[in-house]
């Protein structure tokens, strides 16, 4: 096994420590912060939100599904191979990452293993500043790129307030490290000037459903991230079905969502992660 990547994520302490706060107090109301310091638009984007109708249930999806994914930190190793499949499978350049994986700490110093994917918001800043529509939100929930409308003026990155997006600033032409070893290449590669990011790998939730297979239980229908992970530690599914595996997950364990006090709604829930493991 090759060695981990190093990459680069724009996590200070304080942001750390008020992620490992949640397993020291209540779980559900700590405020779980997950990447650097806001950025100078953070009042642009709060009032974008302000005013927003509440999303009933678990979310703003309009449709029969509303995909979401629930993380535990309290069983994820660090293995990184949620990271390592992402980018074989969607073909991401390995210095930019849409999966992160951070080794951290709690308050009281117990170690535990930070995961971000993009989050999926209900009520996304990246879609409200996006000025041509190239970024939009589906009915099932997903917050999609249209990479051909795409004029790269890089606002939902800036809007984005988990630092889930990622710009192309040339080409990624080299050999991809992770294939084949941890996947092959299913979508093509996106082109230079465009942002990118996690997309709970569509393409293979659109073909399966078509084929009549069910994201969440029938693995050419799940994002690669949850399929590879050793220790199932991201559970993917329709939150809309109170019997799918997600939502009694939900039903039954304490869970969080990242900074929920922007009002964004994300899609992705966790498992905090409790003292003295």
């Amino acid at each position: 096994m090759s060695k981990k990547t190093k990459v680069k994520v724009e996590l200070t302490r304080r942001d750390v420590l008020t992620v490992a706060g949640a397993a020291a107090g209540s779980a559900i109301a700590a405020q779980f912060l997950t990447t650097g310091p806001l950025s100078p638009f953070s009042r642009l984007k709060q009032g974008q939100l302000e005013g927003v109708e509440e999303a009933s249930g678990h979310g703003a999806a309009t449709g029969a599904f509303h995909w979401g994914m629930v993380i535990d930190l309290n069983a994820c190793i660090g293995c990184e191979y949620c990271q390592r499949a992402c980018c074989a499978v969607n073909d991401v350049n390995p210095e930019r990452p849409w999966n992160l994986v951070v080794e951290e700490t709690t308050s009281t110093g117990t170690p535990f293993f930070f995961t971000r994917p993009c989050l999926h918001c209900q009520n996304a800043p990246c879609v409200e500043v996006c000025p041509v529509g190239a970024t939009y939100h589906r009915d099932d929930g997903l917050v999609i790129m249209d990479y051909d409308r795409c004029i790269g003026c890089r606002y939902c990155q800036v809007a984005c307030p988990y630092d889930a997006r990622k710009f192309n600033w040339e080409t990624f032409t080299a050999e991809n490290p992770n294939v084949p070893t941890f996947g092959f290449p299913e979508v093509e590669r996106r082109p230079r000037g465009v942002v990118e990011k996690c997309t709970f790998c569509i393409h293979r939730i659109d073909a399966a459903l078509k084929s009549g297979q069910m994201p969440g239980e029938d693995p050419g229908a799940t994002p690669a991230c949850v399929n590879i992970c050793p220790v199932h530690a991201r559970v993917f599914g329709n939150l809309k079905d109170p019997e799918s595996e997600i939502s009694q997950i939900l039903a039954a364990q304490p869970n969080i969502r990242l900074r929920e006090e922007l009002g964004a709604e994300p899609s992705v829930y966790y498992i905090p992660p409790k003292e003295g493991l």
